[in-house]
This record gives C-alpha cells, sequence and structure tokens, in this order.
C-alpha cells in the first residue's frame, strides 16, 4: 500500500495487505470513491448525534421523544465505539494514535455517553463529538486552510510568554481595583468580598458588565470609569502582540521557501500565492501579460 506524504507516520498500518490494510484505507485515506463514502457518512452520523443532544436538551421535545434520543445515543456511540476500536487495531503504533489530538478527540466522543450511566446528564457533553468534523479539513482537500490553521497555532506559542504576562498584569489590575472597590463599597452594596470585587472587576474591564454588582458611591463611579477605560485600552494588547508573532512566522515562511517570480504581485509585491493566480488576494491587482 503507498502512503501520501501528508499522512502521519504514527498511522502506518499493522499490516500491508488484508483486512486491517483495507479498513486502514477506507478510514484514514479520503482518495477513492469508497475512502470518501466512509468520511461522508461518518460526518453525517457526527451531524445527528450531536443534533440530537442539541434537541434532547429542549424539555418539550424531550417529553415527546426523549426514549428515541436515548437509543439512538446509544446507537450512535456503539458505532462510534466500534470505529474507535477499529482505528486502534488498524494502526501501527496504538498509543501513539491515541494520545494523538485526533484519538484524544475520538475518545472524548465516546466517554460522555459512558459517564452518564455514573452522573445524569453528562450524555449533554457528547456534543463534543462536533471537533470530530476536522475532519473535513482532509476530506475537502482544504490543505491550505490547515497550514493557515499551523501558523496561527505557532503564532500563539512563539507569543505564549508576553501573553502570559499581560494576563499577569491583568490579575494585578483587577485584584488592586476589587481592594479598592471592597474597601469604597462594602458589602451593602454588593461588594461582599475581595474576591466577589475581583469579578466585578473583570467583567467590568471585559466591557461586559452584567449589572449583578453595581457602585453606589460617586468614587466608586469614578473608579469604574477608570476600570471601562483601561479595559478598552487592555482589549488591543493582545491582539497586537500575536499580529506581530503572526507576520514573523509569515515571513520565515516566506524566506524559507523559494518565490516564483511569476506568482510576486507587481503592485504590492506579495508572494504567498498559489502557482499562476489570476489576482492578488492581498491588493486585487490582476496578474496579467504572464508568460506560459
Amino acid at each position: 500500500m503507498t502512503m501520501p506524504e501528508w499522512l502521519n507516520p504514527n498511522y502506518r498500518p499493522v499490516s500491508e495487505h488484508g483486512w486491517r490494510a483495507y479498513w486502514f484505507r477506507v478510514i484514514f485515506l479520503h482518495g477513492k470513491p469508497d475512502e470518501r463514502r466512509f468520511d461522508v457518512i461518518l460526518l453525517f452520523v457526527i451531524g445527528a448525534s450531536v443534533g440530537i443532544a442539541v434537541l434532547d436538551s429542549v424539555a418539550e421535545i424531550h417529553a415527546v421523544a426523549g426514549r428515541l434520543f436515548y437509543a439512538l445515543e446509544w446507537i450512535f456511540t456503539i458505532l462510534f465505539t466500534i470505529e474507535y476500536v477499529v482505528r486502534l487495531l488498524i494502526v501501527r503504533k496504538t498509543l501513539r494514535y491515541a494520545t494523538s489530538f485526533y484519538g484524544l478527540i475520538d475518545l472524548a466522543a465516546l466517554l460522555p455517553t459512558f459517564i452518564s450511566l455514573a452522573i445524569p446528564g453528562a450524555d449533554h457533553l457528547i456534543v463534543i463529538r462536533v471537533l470530530r468534523v476536522l475532519r473535513v479539513f482532509r476530506i475537502l482537500e482544504l490543505v491550505d486552510y490547515s497550514q493557515e490553521g499551523s501558523a496561527l497555532v505557532a503564532a500563539i506559542y512563539s507569543s505564549r510568554k508576553k501573553i502570559g504576562l499581560f494576563l499577569f498584569c491583568v490579575l494585578l489590575v483587577t485584584l488592586v481595583f476589587g481592594a479598592f472597590m471592597f474597601l469604597i463599597e462594602g458589602p451593602e452594596n454588593g461588594f461582599t468580598s475581595i474576591p466577589r470585587s475581583m469579578y466585578w472587576a473583570i467583567v467590568t474591564m471585559a466591557t461586559v458588565g452584567f449589572g449583578d454588582i453595581t457602585p453606589k458611591t460617586p468614587l466608586g463611579q469614578f473608579m469604574t470609569s477608570i476600570i471601562v477605560l483601561i479595559g478598552y485600552g487592555l482589549i488591543a494588547v493582545p491582539t497586537g502582540i500575536f499580529g506581530s508573532h503572526l507576520l514573523q512566522h509569515r515571513d520565515k515562511l516566506g524566506r524559507g521557501r523559494m518565490v516564483d517570480e511569476n506568482s510576486v504581485c507587481p503592485r504590492c509585491s506579495e508572494y504567498s500565492h498559489q502557482p499562476r493566480p489570476n489576482y492578488c488576494h492581498r491588493c486585487g491587482e490582476p496578474f496579467q501579460n504572464r508568460s506560459p
């Protein structure tokens, strides 16, 4: 069996022949009609199971079709369990797959129904199964989107220290303002403790303001105005940090690959186009008079 280059080496088949090789091809590959048919059926079953979980949370619908939904939920769970076991049997490195991103999602899709036997209501967590539709990126061959997603993850990882320091500073600000508001307003106005006041500071700084706790004194209202202004300023900080690292990552990728001169925009010099583009995806400049 010839494996495609994009396939994770941890997902190699146990055998090159027999039923394991056949099901490995059907489950993990996406080129032939039967492989795509399996993917479409899997997505349909995932969507149906998640839809049932959502509808079952509505009391009026649950009263009418609760038993039917419960039976279907177990049918879907058994099907997903069989599929998960088959996946473990046909890969060479079982533990590597089980602890991989998709392996953990596949396992998480099974657990809520079984946990509901001990904890009633936990079955509603089966909406986690919707994460399995991430496989659609391979089914539809949206490789470019997957690469862009990797770039976002890399940018977040590279800026983790700066964002962590930023969040620590935000925590200090909420602690200070929470202590001030506890002293200024006091329990009679709802600020019963410093943690409670910190909760108010967080929702106020995030500019959501639930209104369950509001300052009543003029000094408290003045402090509220200050923290709201600080909140508006803080919104831009993580965005700037993340955007800077994203541009650095993009430039690094651009310098590390050969640029096709026929794919460079004559207007804005953008180079990250697919081969033989018609228009620049950055400024819209048409690519004209290109040699074949």
